[in-house]
């Protein structure tokens, strides 16, 4: 709902007037065919009737759209204020509006005394719990019950300890009769936070079981790979309590192959701390090549000297390695 209109000084722009309460628009929405509403008066309606309020055309609130600079300029006009019939002359931006009702002197404010059912402007609150309330304590009642006397007991003699108790176990009853019933509430709304946190709580340990075996499938197949490395690499290096030989072996090339290939080489030189590879080894053997005969090459043996020759002869010696 909008603004009334006599609340601004001066005359109001009809721009302003929301088409559907005739008052300044408040947080103005403005439809697709082009009409400003109040957002408290518009949405209401679209909800209900799925419709512009002028009738134009079918419409949802998803179509609505905030007019800001429209609402700049109304926020900018001067406004007085609310308790303005309590008392207050103020006159301020509407953009400041809410920001004086917070601390205006007139706003409207209960005393705070049990049993007045006065309403003062803020300002005088104070002095009228202090001073004048019929409902204010004076004292303690001297002839037994202990309980807090009044203004308004005193002035008129009529305090009754019996009565007085009476009304006050009463009091202390609805009291505790609230309490138990705001209890089952929070017992109630603690309840069912409890099942939906344990609902949760059993999502999040399935995600971390399944998570947990994705992660163990993974660990399985990165060991198995890492073994099968490991196993490779122990192929090519000399093992403790293995047996070494030396021989020579002279190879004939056979259609200009001598019937093997070899793998290795020497190690970066920036490398000079870490476990070194150096040497060349045999990798593959050609059967029915020159170096598949018996007494011959096997896979993995190093090769330690050539003759130098490569054109006739080939590899030389090799290094053979037997566990």
């Amino acid at each position: 709902m909008g603004f009334e209109l006599d609340r601004f000084s001066g005359e109001v722009d009809p721009d302003f007037k929301c088409n559907l309460c005739n008052k300044v628009l408040e947080d103005p929405l403005t439809t697709p065919c082009g009409h400003v509403f109040c957002a408290g008066c518009v949405l209401p309606w679209v909800v209900q009737q799925g419709s512009c309020p002028v009738k134009c055309q079918r419409m949802s609130t998803k179509e609505l759209n905030h007019v800001l600079p429209l609402k700049s300029l109304i926020l900018k006009l001067d406004i007085k204020c609310a308790n303005r019939e309590r008392g207050c002359e103020k006159v301020v931006k509407l953009q400041h509006l809410a920001e004086h009702a917070e601390m205006c002197d007139y706003s409207p404010a209960k005393c705070r005394h049990k049993g007045c059912a006065e309403v003062l402007n803020l300002r005088d609150v104070d002095a009228h719990m202090r001073e004048s309330c019929e409902a204010r304590p004076v004292g303690i009642c001297e002839q037994g019950c202990g309980l807090v006397l009044t203004h308004r007991d005193r002035k008129a003699g009529s305090h009754c300890c019996l009565q007085a108790l009476k009304a006050h176990n009463g009091a202390l009853q609805a009291k505790l009769a609230g309490l138990e019933k705001e209890l089952k509430k929070e017992a109630l709304r603690a309840g069912k936070r409890e099942k939906s946190l344990l609902s949760q709580l059993s999502a999040v340990q399935l995600e971390l079981q399944m998570t947990a075996l994705r992660y163990q499938k993974k660990f399985t197949e990165y060991s198995a790979r890492l073994d099968s490395l490991g196993r490779s690499l122990a192929a090519f290096a000399p093992s403790k309590g293995e047996e070494t030989k030396t021989l020579t072996l002279i190879l004939h090339r056979d259609s200009g192959s001598l019937g093997f290939n070899i793998i290795g080489g020497r190690p970066c030189m920036d490398n000079q701390d870490g476990p070194t590879s150096e040497g060349i080894f045999v990798s593959k053997i050609a059967d029915s090549g020159p170096a598949a005969k018996e007494g011959g090459l096997q896979i993995h043996d190093q090769i330690i000297e050539e003759n130098g020759d490569m054109s006739s002869r080939g590899w030389k010696r090799r290094q053979l390695k037997h566990a």
